[in-house]
């Protein structure tokens, strides 16, 4: 070889171009079916929402009675508030409850996301004082979504907090508000409440009045009897029996205040 030849130099190949791995264990949101809450609301699998509100604890047990199989209820050891069995059985089994009540704040959402984490139960509550920052609520997200892709259970979590809510990074945010009355004969109550759809990733701010059913079995349910929209007067009539369509959240036989105004007036 003479002193003047050289090595030619590698031709560079330019570097190829892939679409990005997903993460493994995430699944389009939309492919997932959802979980009947009341009527047609339904709430996505595989993730954390929050309920709040004065009325928030029977929001729980109207979804608990709508799904099966066992339930972890995770609550403040030093706190005194909580479900009662008594009142419980009126409306879902509470046997199928398992009752956690950790001693020190930051267990509480530990315990949730471990319980999520593990896909052993399908809906997990934790009833706190407060609500979490960004980061615990987005661990309970990932672990939700690591569940779903080891079990297949698509578990559910829901975070229970006072007043209007407002943790950071949850699916759904549900406000339930009491609206009970009394029927005109002044003897009758008539259970109503006011759910508002406060925020969610996939579906508008909504508000919808709420009306207690009985199943055939004697287990109180909850139905939806008016559209968004619709006034309180009229929210009143269809709690207090008339016509509704559960699905579609109409009440067409709200009679017309005039007309009962002028009846009144007659009488």
């Amino acid at each position: 070889m003479t002193p003047d030849a050289r090595t030619p130099a590698p031709i560079a190949t330019p570097p190829t171009t892939s679409a990005p791995a997903s993460l493994p264990g995430r699944r389009p949101l939309r492919s997932r079916p959802g979980q009947p809450l009341i009527g047609a609301l339904a709430l996505a699998r595989a993730r954390v929402h929050e309920f709040c509100g004065n009325a928030r604890h029977r929001l729980a047990m109207q979804l608990a009675a709508r799904m099966s199989g066992p339930v972890f209820w995770i609550a403040p050891g030093w706190s005194s508030a909580g479900p009662n069995p008594d009142a419980m059985v009126h409306f879902v089994d509470p046997a199928r409850f398992v009752f956690v009540a950790p001693g020190r704040a930051e267990d509480l959402l530990w315990c949730m996301e471990e319980v999520l984490r593990s896909g052993a139960v399908p809906l997990v509550f934790a009833d706190l004082p407060s609500p979490p920052a960004l980061t615990p609520v987005r661990r309970l997200q990932l672990a939700a979504e690591a569940a779903e892709a080891k079990t297949e259970t698509a578990p559910l979590g829901v975070l229970l907090t006072p007043g209007d809510g407002g943790a950071p990074g949850v699916e759904s945010r549900w406000r339930m508000l009491a609206a009970h009355a009394t029927a005109r004969n002044g003897y009758e109550d008539i259970f109503a409440w006011r759910l508002t759809r406060l925020r969610a990733r996939t579906a508008p701010v909504g508000d919808w009045s709420v009306a207690q059913t009985r199943s055939a079995a004697g287990k109180a349910g909850l139905k939806t009897v008016t559209a968004p929209g619709q006034d309180a007067v009229s929210t009143r009539r269809c709690a207090a029996g008339s016509a509704t369509d559960p699905g579609s959240g109409a009440c067409p036989a709200a009679p017309d205040r005039r007309q009962e105004s002028a009846s009144q007036s007659r009488g």
